[in-house]
């Protein structure tokens, strides 16, 4: 099984947009059983609660499922456990890499996989309201990121 997590802040608006997006990617390709999507924060003020209305509408609107999707915090036990961590932005990045293990922790910042996008962090649409944008930049860095590990797997 491969293991990817995305991390963004609170786990409500980001990560869990793009933990929703994949898993759909992944199903829709057969790779359910082969491929395990999860996010988390690095916060914990929303441990326990559902995705951000913003992210659930949007999710709604494209008719992607966040079912049993509740926010949790990133831990270190989660470098041993994930394949993929990928981060929403550059704080996200750093708050990961100074966890005990993170140091060694090969972790992917999200933009990196759109390197033509002039943004190099995800926006946060708690602040800015834009779920749409962030919705844009997910969907197009999923693909990216399902190609890779489907190539760098060798999964058919």
């Amino acid at each position: 099984m491969i293991n990817v997590v995305f991390v963004c802040l609170g786990n409500i608006c980001r990560s869990p947009m793009a933990e929703a997006v994949m898993r759909h990617k992944v199903l829709e390709k057969g790779f359910d059983e082969q491929i395990r999507i999860d996010s988390a924060g690095t916060s914990d003020w929303h441990v326990g609660k559902p995705p951000h209305e913003g992210t659930r509408n949007l999710l709604d609107s494209y008719k992607i499922s966040y079912a049993n999707m509740t926010a949790r915090q990133f831990a270190s036990e989660d470098f041993v456990q994930f394949d993929y961590i990928i981060c929403m932005d550059n704080s996200n990045a750093d708050n990961v890499r100074s966890l005990p293990g993170g140091e060694e922790a090969e972790i992917i910042k999200f933009m990196d996989l759109l390197p033509n996008e002039k943004l190099r962090e995800v926006p946060d649409p708690y602040f800015t309201g834009n779920f749409e944008e962030v919705y844009e930049l997910v969907n197009a860095g999923c693909d990216v990121l399902l190609d890779r590990i489907i190539e760098e797997n060798s999964l058919s």
